[in-house]
C-alpha cells in the first residue's frame, strides 16, 4: 500500500505542485520511505501514469458522473494510478482494485473517495480496455501540444505520439572499444555507435560502470557533439553543459573542453561523471548570457534549454509541465544564448546549436533567425556521421525524432544546426 501511495504522491508533486519527476523523487517523503522492490515499483507506476495520463482520464471521465472536486488530490491520484495499474501494467484487477482501495483507506485525505474509487475502478477493470484501444493517436498528450505536432508534422504526429507510449531502451556511449564493452554489456550497437540495452535496471552494477568505461547518453543526444568533427588539441566551450554526456564526448576525442553551466547542483553531477571516466575538463559556474571567456574558443556546442519535448519517452511529465506560452520564450532565450556564443568564438569558429525539442520554433526557427543575423550554415554532408544519413534535412541540419528507428526502439527528438558566425564589422 505504502508504494500506492508513494506514486500518488508523486504524481500529486508533478500534475498539482507543477515539479519534475526527477525532483519529485528527491523530495516526496512517502517516497523516500521506500526500499528495493517497493520504491522501484512506486517509480514505474507513477511513470507509466504520467505516459498514459490523457488516456487514463478519457477512460475515467466515462466513469464519473462528474469530476471530483480540485482540492480531492489524493483521491483523484489514487483513480490514477489503479487505472494505470488496469490498463497499462497489466496488474490482475482484483489487486489494482483491491489495494488502491485499501490505499485510499489508510489516507485521511483519500479515506471519503474509497467507495467511488472502488466502483470506478471495477468498470474500468472490465470495459476501460476496449476503451482504451478505441482511442485514437495523441490521446496521451495535451491536446495543444499534439496539435502543433499535426501542424508540423502532417500524419508523422501519429507515429510520434505511438512512439511515446513505451518506455525507451537505454543507450550508452562507449568512452573506447566500443565493439567489446558492447559484447561485453550483452547490448546491441545503433547505427550511429551508441550501445543499446533492453532495460534501465542497475545501470551502476553494470560491467564497466565503475571503472568509467562508459555513460548513458541517449543515441540522439550523442549526434550534436560529433557534428564539431575533429577537435583533437582544439579549444572547445561546451555552454549549458551539465550533466555533462557532450563534455565527456568531446573530452575523450581529445579536445580541451571548458565546460559552463549556472547550476552548482548539475555541475557537481558533471564532475562526479569526469572523475569516474578519468576524462578532464575545465568546469565553470556562470550565466551564459553574461559569460566572456579571456581567449576565445574554436568551437561552442550549444545544447540550449529547451521545451525537452523530444524526450517524452524518457521524461512523460515533461507534457504535462509545460505549456503553450513556453515555446516562445525559449525560442527567446535561445537566441540570445546563439548571439551571445559568436562573442565567444574564434574568427571562422564553429557553433553546434541543438536542443531536445520537437517545437519548429526551437529548432528551425533558431536557425532562420540566426542567418537572419548574418550567421551562415555549415550544412552537414551524407556519410558525415555513419548511420545518420536518415537525419539529415534538405537544409543540411539534424533532426531525429521518436518514431525514428521504430524496429530498434527508437531515440529522442533533438534538432541540431552547425553555424559560423557573423564577419565582424
Amino acid at each position: 500500500m505504502s508504494a500506492r501511495v508513494a506514486a500518488a504522491e508523486l504524481l500529486i508533486a508533478v500534475l498539482d505542485h507543477g515539479r519534475a519527476l526527477e525532483d519529485a523523487l528527491d523530495s516526496t517523503p512517502s517516497f523516500g520511505a521506500l526500499e528495493g522492490r517497493d520504491r522501484a515499483f512506486a517509480r514505474a507506476l507513477a511513470t507509466a501514469t504520467l505516459r498514459r495520463l490523457g488516456a487514463i482520464d478519457a477512460v475515467l471521465s466515462r466513469f464519473l458522473q462528474r469530476p471530483l472536486p480540485e482540492s480531492a488530490l489524493h483521491g483523484r491520484a489514487l483513480l490514477r494510478i489503479g487505472a494505470a495499474q488496469v490498463l497499462v501494467l497489466g496488474t490482475p484487477a482484483h489487486a489494482a482494485v483491491g489495494e488502491t482501495v485499501e490505499a485510499a483507506n489508510t489516507l485521511r485525505e483519500a479515506r471519503g473517495f474509497a467507495k467511488l474509487i472502488n466502483a470506478v475502478l471495477r468498470r474500468v477493470a472490465g470495459e476501460g480496455p476496449a476503451l482504451l484501444a478505441s482511442l485514437q493517436p495523441g490521446a496521451d498528450l495535451p491536446a495543444w501540444l499534439f496539435t502543433r505536432w499535426r501542424a508540423a508534422y502532417g500524419a508523422e504526429a501519429d507515429a510520434i505520439a505511438r512512439a511515446l507510449l513505451t518506455e525507451p531502451p537505454l543507450d550508452l556511449t562507449a568512452k573506447s572499444d566500443a565493439a567489446r564493452w558492447t559484447e561485453a554489456l550483452g547490448a546491441t550497437m545503433t547505427p550511429t555507435g551508441s550501445m543499446r540495452l533492453p532495460t534501465h535496471a542497475g545501470v551502476d552494477s553494470l560491467p564497466g560502470f565503475s571503472d568509467g568505461a562508459w555513460w548513458v547518453q541517449d543515441a540522439a543526444a550523442a549526434l550534436p557533439a560529433r557534428l564539431l568533427g575533429d577537435v583533437r588539441g582544439k579549444r572547445v566551450l561546451d555552454l549549458c553543459a551539465a550533466p555533462g554526456g557532450k563534455t565527456l564526448q568531446l573530452a575523450e576525442a581529445g579536445a580541451l573542453v571548458t565546460a559552463l553551466d549556472k547550476s552548482n547542483s548539475r555541475l557537481d553531477r558533471l564532475r562526479e561523471n569526469l572523475a569516474r571516466t578519468k576524462l578532464s575538463a575545465e568546469l565553470i559556474r556562470a550565466d551564459a548570457l553574461e559569460y566572456r571567456p579571456g581567449v576565445l574558443f574554436d568551437a561552442v556546442l550549444l545544447d540550449a534549454p529547451c521545451t525537452s519535448t523530444g524526450t517524452l519517452r524518457r521524461h512523460p511529465d515533461v507534457a504535462w509541465l509545460r505549456r503553450p506560452n513556453d515555446v516562445r520564450a525559449l525560442a527567446e532565450l535561445q537566441l540570445k544564448l546563439v548571439s551571445a556564443s559568436a562573442a565567444m568564438l574564434n574568427p571562422g569558429g564553429i557553433l553546434t546549436y541543438a536542443v531536445c525539442s520537437l517545437e519548429p520554433e526551437e529548432g528551425p526557427g533558431i536557425a532562420a533567425q540566426a542567418l537572419k543575423r548574418g550567421w551562415t550554415r555549415a550544412p552537414i554532408a551524407r556519410g558525415e556521421i555513419p548511420g545518420a544519413d536518415g537525419f539529415v534535412s534538405q537544409d543540411g541540419d539534424l533532426r531525429t525524432l521518436p518514431s525514428h528507428w521504430n524496429e530498434i526502439g527508437g531515440l529522442d527528438g533533438f534538432y541540431a544546426v552547425r553555424l559560423t558566425p557573423p564577419k565582424a564589422g
